[in-house]
């Protein structure tokens, strides 16, 4: 049986909320009044039922992601299996790493098939499909940590740059993390491609077998995880100054090596009060003061 999900207009009346089971999406668009009404249409009717065609696979979207092979059906999931796959046959990574990022473009997919705009943005917990017609901008605004207010630097996304997904990562997160960083924020050319990215990255900032870091295994947390019986950080009490250079350093080298790839546009690693940046025109710290989160992990306002 479909699915009903949860459909309502936010205090502002600009931004659509979009919400069914997990899946928690904030949609805004700027156009013409009859494109703006044809795109959130769209996007409500998208919105419906997509959770099921998720859940159908779910056992598939769980297991470890074949660098070669998609067997999966749906849409979504092929997207969310393609942004992983290049990252297969080096890590350990489920479709679901993608799940966000992968659902937030196919909603803004739906908008702007069905309308003309001048720019759009769905934003899934902080993993954001953009879309932006000539000369148009957002301005895209990285927090310190996911579950706590504070603005870490912001990036202006122009239409001639080739980003259109930014997601965020790390132990504070909605996922669990096998890493310490406190937020890892990614930009991609897609939102699926940033959400894995995202997650490998902050995976990476690490210090293994440190007794600061308390971690436990996955499924003794949620008995379902697509990571098992792999341990995740829990904890992590303050460390010395190398400590935490250190562990940035080794996820700016998995960033270093997506972005040489070109699977990433640019990365921004934070832990414990020190930055570490990866590519280095597309992040600022100077930037208009912090804004309420709205839900958000990447806080985005234009």
């Amino acid at each position: 049986m479909t699915r009903l999900p949860q459909i309502g207009w936010l205090a502002d009346g600009r931004r659509l909320h979009l919400q069914d089971g997990p899946i928690d999406l904030i949609v805004e668009a700027r156009g013409s009044e009859s494109n703006l009404r044809a795109a959130y249409d769209a996007a409500a009717r998208r919105f419906t039922g997509l959770l099921d065609e998720l859940c159908d696979e779910l056992p598939m979207l769980r297991q470890a992601a074949d660098p070669k092979l998609c067997l999966l059906q749906g849409r979504v999931a092929r997207r969310m299996h393609a942004a992983v796959a290049p990252l297969a046959s080096d890590h350990f990574i489920t479709p679901m790493a993608a799940v966000a990022g992968a659902v937030a473009e196919e909603i803004l997919g739906a908008m702007v098939g069905e309308a003309r705009l001048e720019r759009a943005y769905v934003n899934n917990g902080g993993d954001i499909a953009l879309y932006l017609a000539d000369g148009a901008h957002f301005t895209v605004g990285m927090v310190e940590r996911p579950d706590r207010p504070g603005l870490m630097a912001t990036s202006v996304i122009a239409a001639a740059d080739p980003s259109r997904g930014i997601a965020t990562s790390g132990r504070h997160g909605r996922s669990f993390s096998l890493g310490i960083a406190d937020a890892v924020t990614v930009l991609a050319p897609t939102a699926a491609q940033a959400d894995a990215a995202a997650t490998i990255i902050a995976n990476a900032v690490d210090l293994p077998g440190h007794p600061a870091i308390i971690r436990c295994r996955a499924d003794e947390l949620q008995p379902d995880s697509d990571l098992g019986a792999r341990l995740v950080t829990r904890d992590v009490e303050a460390l010395e100054p190398f400590e935490v250079i250190s562990a940035l350093e080794a996820g700016a080298d998995k960033a270093r090596a997506l972005l040489a790839a070109g699977l990433i546009d640019g990365a921004a690693l934070r832990l414990q009060g020190e930055t570490q940046i990866v590519a280095l025109k597309k992040f600022g710290v100077n930037g208009p003061p912090a804004v309420s989160r709205q839900q958000t992990e990447s806080a985005i306002y234009a």
